[in-house]
């Protein structure tokens, strides 16, 4: 736009080109229907002469295509500048992600990973256990959870098991990070479980059924009292759940006093892009390196609840080296002992992209 314009372009006109020339490039929005619904909308809205300005900015976009125009704006920029424009990304969350699938050896998983990012994601039901079976939900099975459900169509709140809270809508990712916790093996007491950032509670919800076949509880902590609401209605069908409210870096509880504890630690929310677009043009690095202290802190805290031999999942929603293994490292071995590192990925697995490490309290 500013190409085209070659001059300063209003906040509002700005919009209004933007809105017309995603239609022009990205919808299947006739041309001359493009151009004239925006033009009458700037007439209307802010001007008589802003509105000719637009048709002819709009007429001049219209005469090449997406591809085209990517290859004009993209002209001179390096490969991953290039990608960035092409996928729209900030280019510091491209590098975040590259770094992300250098852990794993995958760098050339990049551009999949981005183009992810910008397809609508699934709804995803959880049928949780002794509530409800996934044989009891509509849709297809699961390709990653064993409690997941496919949803094909319709809404699913509209689902009576959904409805009255013996179901759920959770990502398929989000759901393994809560069943990676409760399959690891534990010695001794398995009584007490601890959420300690159980906002907006699906995990909770899901361990916290899970619990409950074993005869155990589940302590539901969300340091938001608003987020705790959500806790409270997302486990609204079990008995066996407490609700509090306290910072997790400084509740109550005594040291060595749970058995499982999960860490779904607050974070930049990298592997969820697809489910918040928005996000990823309101996030800055600066928001990476403000979360990374709270994140240790609730780690650190998580492992100091837990009794000796008893096992610790740290989740993120972000795939950030910084906010995963570098947390997991700066805990240090004298703790806790890193026993396994899980992930899923939008472009392998049809998830968001979770990440999920597994310790042992020495």
């Amino acid at each position: 736009l500013d190409t085209l314009a070659k001059r300063e372009i209003d906040p509002a006109v700005r919009d209004a080109l933007r809105l017309g020339t995603h239609q022009l490039l990205s919808m299947r929005v006739p041309s001359h229907a493009a151009v004239s619904t925006t033009v009458s909308l700037v007439r209307r809205d802010i001007g008589h002469k802003p509105a000719g300005f637009v048709n002819a900015v709009l007429r001049r976009v219209a005469e090449k295509d997406l591809t085209l125009w990517l290859d004009v704006v993209t002209r001179g920029l390096t490969d991953d500048e290039a990608l960035a424009v092409r996928t729209s990304h900030p280019q510091w969350i491209v590098d975040e992600l590259r770094k992300a699938l250098r852990v794993i050896d995958a760098p050339d998983e990049l551009p999949a990973l981005l183009a992810a990012d910008n397809a609508p994601p699934r709804v995803t039901l959880v049928a949780r256990p002794g509530l409800s079976s996934p044989d009891d939900l509509p849709g297809d099975p699961g390709t990653v959870s064993p409690y997941a459900k496919i949803l094909t169509g319709g809404d699913p709140g509209e689902i009576p098991e959904v409805r009255d809270g013996r179901a759920g809508v959770q990502d398929e990712g989000s759901q393994m990070v809560a069943v990676t916790l409760a399959e690891a093996s534990v010695e001794g007491s398995d009584s007490r479980w601890l959420d300690l950032c159980a906002g907006p509670g699906g995990k909770a919800a899901l361990l916290g059924a899970i619990a409950a076949q074993r005869g155990a509880t589940l302590v539901a902590n969300e340091v938001q009292p608003h987020r705790a609401e959500l806790v409270r209605q997302a486990v609204r069908a079990l008995q066996n759940i407490e609700v509090t409210v306290h910072d997790g870096r400084e509740g109550p509880w005594e040291s060595g006093s749970f058995d499982r504890v999960i860490v779904d630690a607050p974070c930049t929310g990298l592997g969820a892009l697809r489910r918040r677009p928005e996000s990823r043009w309101r996030r800055t690095a600066a928001d990476l390196e403000a979360l990374v202290p709270l994140q240790t802190a609730l780690l650190r805290r998580a492992v100091e609840l837990t009794r000796p031999g008893g096992v610790i999942a740290y989740a993120t929603c972000s795939p950030s080296p910084a906010e995963t293994i570098d947390v997991i490292e700066s805990v240090g071995p004298g703790v806790a002992t890193l026993e396994a590192v899980r992930r899923w990925w939008p472009h392998r697995d049809g998830t968001d992209a979770m990440f999920v490490a597994l310790l042992r309290r020495r």
